[in-house]
């Protein structure tokens, strides 16, 4: 869809952690423009007199900056979302948790017309999407692209990179090993507890569009099991990112007739693993009743995040293992700091990519992954930004 708004790029929810980040990320990035032209972009949420202080900083960093725009608009109001849909060409937002708040934006931004990406990791808000706006955003030319920053696109992303190294035709197995240190805001704790809560409550369908042809796509039996080239135990990483990758693999031809996929984070020792899991379903078994899940909820609250110093000691790493019929390949998808650094740098790429990179972008619209929207443009983005894509054997 091709439209001529005030601003190329706006990101909702300025004033937060994330949102933050994101903001001061497009102040140091420049000029995106093919054509040489400062990019237009503004910031927008609830008050304008805390997006006056986050642009103060801005300008602080830039003064260029003194051009970004501020918009009011808040998710309980649907004609606040819609205006400042209609002023830009891309809508990113940080605001979350999206289950209780997202789905309005995703109507303002099909009936503007303007491309949307968010942060979620919330399967039943993606599922939700698909099922109630997926044929409206197609019908509208829109791209609707969840998970755009670490859940899910270094995964959705490298998985991605990985079957373009194996042979075509032949079917493919994938496995991606996630090994990372680093922190997370209040935010991303109050969204977790709200995944935890929702988790079981009815049954999930693999929701997506429709796989071309024979094509199969689904995902590896999880296990948890010693492997022996990291060193390391390995065990299933319960996130949204598995439905990602295989939502790409059943709409790409490149992931070859039949497709299958596990998810897995490495940790270091039998006794961590077992800790982890521990602690992991004390905190999913609280986390349902509502009086404890109250109680978590003060253990970080939204705002807070980890400091600059933490930030750059976080890192993250995702080992991919490819295999196909004739050929095997290791690669490796890695950065900074993986929740908030690098998140903010993913999600403003890919806004970038969808207002400035159309042309070079799949003829694709709807709800959609990283990978189906944007693809290898996004990678080329990301690898230009610092965030490494590496083939290391085959």
């Amino acid at each position: 869809m091709t439209i001529d708004r005030t601003y190329d790029v706006i990101v909702f929810g300025a004033t937060g952690f994330t949102g933050r980040l994101v903001a001061e990320y497009l102040a140091t990035k420049g000029n995106d423009d093919a054509a040489g032209r400062p990019t237009r972009w503004a910031i927008a949420g609830r008050s304008a007199a805390r997006l006056a202080e986050v642009k103060a900083a801005l300008e602080a960093i830039d003064p260029a900056c003194a051009s970004v725009g501020i918009i009011e608009a808040t998710s309980e109001d649907a004609a606040s979302l819609e205006r400042m849909a209609s002023q830009g060409r891309v809508v990113l937002t940080t605001v979350g948790p999206y289950s209780n708040r997202g789905e309005p934006l995703v109507e303002a931004c099909i009936r503007a017309g303007a491309d949307y990406a968010d942060l979620t990791g919330e399967p039943e808000f993606v599922d939700r999407l698909i099922e109630r706006h997926h044929e409206a955003a197609r019908a509208q030319g829109v791209r609707i692209v969840n998970c755009c920053g670490f859940d899910s696109v270094p995964h959705d992303l490298g998985a991605l990179f990985t079957v373009t190294k194996l042979p075509a035709g032949e079917p493919i197995v994938v496995e991606g090993i996630v090994r990372a240190h680093a922190s997370f805001s209040g935010g991303t704790w109050q969204s977790l507890l709200e995944i935890m809560a929702r988790t079981g409550r009815r049954k999930r369908e693999a929701r997506s569009e429709p796989a071309h042809g024979a094509r199969k796509a689904h995902g590896l039996k999880a296990r948890i099991r010693y492997e022996k080239g990291l060193r390391a135990w390995v065990c299933p990483m319960p996130s949204i990112d598995p439905q990602v990758v295989l939502r790409s693999a059943r709409e790409l031809d490149v992931y070859g007739p039949d497709f299958q996929y596990g998810h897995y984070m490495q940790v270091k020792s039998g006794l961590q693993l077992v800790v982890g899991i521990a602690g992991f379903s004390a905190v999913a078994a609280l986390a349902k009743v509502r009086p404890t899940r109250e109680l978590l909820r003060k253990v970080r609250s939204p705002g807070e995040g980890p400091s600059a110093e933490e930030r750059a000691r976080s890192w993250f790493q995702v080992t991919f293992q490819g295999k196909s019929a004739s050929r095997r390949v290791v690669t490796r998808v890695s950065g900074g700091d993986p929740g908030y650094s690098e998140t903010a740098k993913m999600i403003a790429e890919s806004a970038l990519c969808m207002a400035f990179d159309r042309e070079r972008l799949p003829a694709r619209a709807g709800v959609l992954t990283p990978a189906v929207a944007m693809g290898e443009r996004l990678i080329e983005r990301l690898q230009a930004a610092g965030i490494r894509f590496e083939l290391l054997e085959g």
